[in-house]
């Protein structure tokens, strides 16, 4: 027996000043469906829900929701007008009896109720509206990026609460594990059609590929029935001209057909110059610690980073991850240790906070006025890694219009702001990558791009994600701050810190060392008594862990190039990954030797 739709969208047809973003829109939501709302920045995800919701109008069709059903809709910025604290615009509307549920979330989601309204951030601002939303529990939700501005521990509170919840939901994510592990459906929006597949997430790519080669062939079909029409038009159509004005006619509807094909956006052109080679040691930080008042932020944390490696930096919001990434920059001096740099570094930095741009300017001027970029006695050029380019042609290459080059800043989406921060951070030489948060709002192609950007990048990058596959596609080292001033380096990306750490405790992490010579212990032991520096104690004590690190990433290295084909299918990766394997061995041998002539020194 069919079941009732608890949604139901007709014909619908909306335009958005003279641009259409749906034409005979038709779609059902049915009782706890779990739903993936895909499609690139700007396809009109965020307006459809809006539509769903009930808070857009739509310019013909109809939405229907079945008699006694409740919708749910969380937006991307929240307004709280009336209300004076995050708590009270949460409990808004409420029973008594469910007020515990907004204190719960609260606790998981991580917001204060007490805060003033008019002095929360945007973020916090959006997680009181997601408690909010998951106290009333209604039957369908609305998800627009629930885990911006989440960390990795609230976006795995959230992920377990969709997973248990009766409710439907609609989301719409940039984060890839989210939705393959809550998605048992797809919507894709694509250039105004919208299409569904009774799969998850993780299926969305392969038909995505199918459907797009498809279309390939068929406008390559289309293509050479045009041509061979238009030959035919040309040699006989004066002999045959009463007789075949229908074919003339069918000819044109053929032209007619492939010109209101529309055609898919691109990609941005996303690049990045290495320019000149650092030096093999980039940043060595050695016990370094670091607080504020009685909040330790780090204590006595060591690392060596070296030209190559891929870093990157995870934990609770509020622990200390850009504090630590400012410190190993020199932006902030630790309370005691040191950190320092190797020869030649270029850093460009790409921040959360998106303050490399200012609101108020145009696009145009973000980037002429940037005294990197800027072309000496020419207006309109720009420098792109070392060559003139003109703005206009430069911004239509990150997928913004001719017409968006003398907008406000202000007036671009979250995904927009970020493509142009990229735009500003690619054009400049670098063997240095900084990127805080650089995930955010990106739609699910450009982060894939960034990924194989990243990839080919020659630099060292250093990186602060919540964005779980992320991290495991870039980082191939992975520092968790775990809370209490504890910084820990692990192998590879989140899978494989994760795995690590509820393999062993603590102390079981610590590498197998006892193989290279028993009487290590002792020599740690006595190392309090021997002649040994305080910073040749700590070196001690810590360059096991080093090992261990290296080890993993060796280890990692040739499983890799333990594929055959590996050379001949992707020959630059094989050059990078061969390249990686020599540095990290010479680093091993090295930090080996390091912790035999220590050990030593210790023994007296």
């Amino acid at each position: 027996m069919a079941r009732t739709p608890l949604l139901q969208l007709n014909d619908i047809s909306l335009t958005f000043g003279g641009d259409p973003i749906f034409h005979d829109l038709s779609l059902i939501v049915q009782p706890g469906d779990r739903v993936a709302l895909v499609g690139r920045n700007g396809s009109g995800k965020s307006t459809l829900m809006k539509v769903m919701a009930g808070l857009v109008q739509a310019d013909e069709g109809n939405v229907t929701l079945t008699p006694g059903s409740s919708v749910g809709y969380m937006e991307q910025d929240p307004t709280m007008e009336g209300f004076t604290t995050l708590g009270d615009f949460a409990v808004s509307g409420l029973d008594a009896s469910e007020l515990y549920k907004v204190e719960r979330a609260g606790e998981g989601l991580k917001f204060d109720p007490s805060r003033p309204v008019d002095t929360a951030s945007g973020g916090e601002r959006r997680r009181a509206a997601l408690a909010k939303l998951m106290a009333e529990a209604p039957d369908l939700m609305l998800l627009d990026e629930p885990t911006n501005h989440l960390d990795i521990e609230a976006i795995g509170w959230l992920e377990q609460e969709l997973k248990s919840t009766r409710s439907g939901y609609v989301l719409i994510s940039h984060d890839r594990a989210f939705l393959r592990e809550l998605s048992r459906a797809t919507l894709w929006i694509d250039r105004g059609m919208t299409r569904r597949q009774e799969k998850g997430f993780e299926h969305f790519e392969a038909w995505r590929d199918k459907v797009w080669d498809e279309e390939d062939m068929q406008r390559h079909k289309l293509n050479r029935l045009i041509k061979a029409e238009a030959r035919w038009a040309v040699e006989g159509i004066s002999a045959r001209r009463k007789r075949n004005q229908g074919r003339v006619r069918a000819l044109q509807a053929l032209r007619a057909e492939r010109a209101s094909q529309i055609t898919r956006q691109g990609t941005a052109a996303m690049a990045l110059d290495a320019g000149p080679k650092s030096g093999k040691k980039v940043i060595e930080s050695e016990a370094i610690a670091k607080a504020y008042e009685e909040k330790v932020i780090l204590h006595d944390f060591s690392i060596k980073i070296q030209r190559g490696d891929r870093v990157g930096f995870v934990g609770p919001n509020g622990v200390g991850k850009t504090t630590l990434l400012k410190m190993l920059m020199k932006e902030v001096e630790p309370d005691s240790g040191r950190v320092s740099h190797g020869t030649n570094l270029l850093s460009a930095m790409f921040d959360q906070a998106r303050e490399g741009l200012d609101p108020n300017m145009t696009l145009w001027d973000s980037l002429t006025g940037d005294k990197d970029m800027r072309v000496s006695g020419q207006a309109d050029q720009i420098m792109v890694r070392g060559t003139p380019k003109h703005v206009v042609g430069y911004l239509k290459e990150f997928l913004f219009d001719e017409r968006q080059a003398r907008a406000p800043v202000r007036s671009l989406s979250g995904g927009e702001k970020a493509r142009l921060l990229l735009a500003k951070l690619m054009a400049r030489e670098s063997n240095l990558l900084v990127l805080d948060e650089p995930t955010n709002d990106l739609d699910i192609e450009t982060l894939d791009l960034m990924q194989e950007v990243l990839d080919d990048y020659d630099g060292t990058v250093l990186l602060v994600s919540h964005d779980r596959d992320f991290l495991d596609r870039v980082a191939t080292t992975t520092i968790a701050m775990e809370g209490d001033g504890r910084a820990v380096a692990y192998a590879g990306g989140w899978s494989d810190y994760r795995a690590q750490r509820a393999q062993t405790t603590q102390e079981a992490e610590k590498p197998e060392r006892a193989s290279k010579s028993k009487d290590k212990p002792k020599a740690k032991a006595g190392a309090a008594k021997s002649g040994l520096s305080f910073t040749e104690k700590h070196k001690l004590d810590t360059l096991p862990d080093e090992i261990a690190r290296l080890e993993a990433e060796i280890a990692k290295l040739e499983h890799l190039m333990a594929d055959p084909e590996l050379f001949t299918r992707e020959p630059v990766k094989f050059k990078k990954a061969s390249e990686a394997l020599a540095t990290r061995q010479e680093a091993l041998m090295a930090a080996e030797e390091e912790w035999l002539m220590l050990a030593e020194k210790a023994e007296g």
